[in-house]
Formats: C-alpha cells, sequence, structure tokens
C-alpha cells in the first residue's frame, strides 16, 4: 500500500535514512539535483536536516510516499519569503527511488503539494528541471507551462554543463 503525507519537521526525523537513499539513488541514477558523483546517503543527511529546519521556520512544505513502510518518494515547496511575493512557491527535489517508479508516485505527490500550497495562499509555482532528463517530459503532463531553457545552467552529476528548463503553473 502507497500513502503520500505531508510532514511536519518532527515528522522528518525517523524519515531521514529513507529521504537520505531516495536522494542518493536519485543522484547516482543521474538526476540534476545540485550535487556530484559519487553520492551515498550519509552525503543526504545535511540537506535533509536543513530541509527539516526550513519547514520548521515555515519555509516550505515538504510531502513524502511511503510505499511498504518506506519512504521511496518526495517532494518540496519553498514559500517564497519576499514581501513582494507571499504568492509565489518553487517545485524542489521531486524524488521517486528508481525501484518505486512507474507507480503514479509523482504525479501523487505533485498533487499533494500543489494543494497544501494553495491552502497556504500560493497561487502560483515555478520550478526547473535538468533540459533532456526524464523529469522534463512529466510536468506538462501534471498542467505545468514551458517557459524556456537556460543553455549551461548547472552540472550534470556525473560532471558536463546541463541545461536546465523552466515552468510555471497556477494553481488557483
Amino acid at each position: 500500500m502507497t500513502t503520500i503525507h505531508v510532514l511536519a519537521a518532527e515528522d522528518l526525523t525517523p524519515r531521514i535514512d529513507d529521504l537520505c537513499e531516495v536522494l542518493a539513488d536519485c543522484v547516482n541514477g543521474g538526476a540534476s539535483l545540485g550535487f556530484m558523483q559519487p553520492f551515498a546517503p550519509e552525503d543526504a543527511r545535511s540537506y535533509w536536516l536543513d530541509v527539516q529546519k526550513s519547514v520548521a521556520a515555515g519555509h516550505a512544505v515538504i510531502a513524502v510516499a511511503e510505499h511498504e513502510g518506506r519512504v521511496v518518494g518526495t517532494v518540496q515547496v519553498g514559500l517564497a519569503q519576499k514581501p513582494n511575493q507571499p504568492h509565489r512557491g518553487d517545485l524542489m527535489k521531486l524524488l521517486v527511488h528508481r525501484s518505486a517508479r512507474g507507480l503514479g508516485l509523482s504525479r501523487k505527490l505533485m498533487e499533494t503539494v500543489e494543494k497544501e500550497a494553495a491552502r497556504l495562499g500560493r497561487t502560483i509555482l515555478v520550478l526547473d528541471t535538468a533540459t533532456g532528463s526524464e523529469a522534463e517530459a512529466i510536468y506538462p503532463r501534471f498542467g505545468w507551462q514551458r517557459v524556456g531553457v537556460i543553455p549551461d545552467y548547472a552540472l550534470w552529476p556525473q560532471g558536463g554543463f546541463c541545461d536546465s528548463t523552466f515552468f510555471y503553473k497556477r494553481i488557483a
């Protein structure tokens, strides 16, 4: 059975090891997520502890997908903190462990955080993703509008420049 949960900061603590495994699996699978290969689960711990602080401060929302008792997917929305952007959020780190792909978890995670962001007063979300990646292909299916591409925006985790495609979605 699969469940999707929006988590409070304290709910992240027992899930940190699973989240570390998911992030490491995605980076080592070639996803451009801001980290370089090789990347071990323990390399992800400080990242997730920073996410936990952000959630506790009310600066982010995180949802997880749990399948057969472990976290296999996650996504976040960073809640814009600038006074002129109270309506905007940044979708970040849609991750699904390679062993759990094909279960519809990306769609369920996205629907969950979009509803939560709307509940928190956000009306538009933005994201960027590696151009030509598997991830780029899914966002239009979820109703996101492609804005354009910035060349050489980041590096692939194995090295080499990576273009990024930007998207937005009105959620309210």
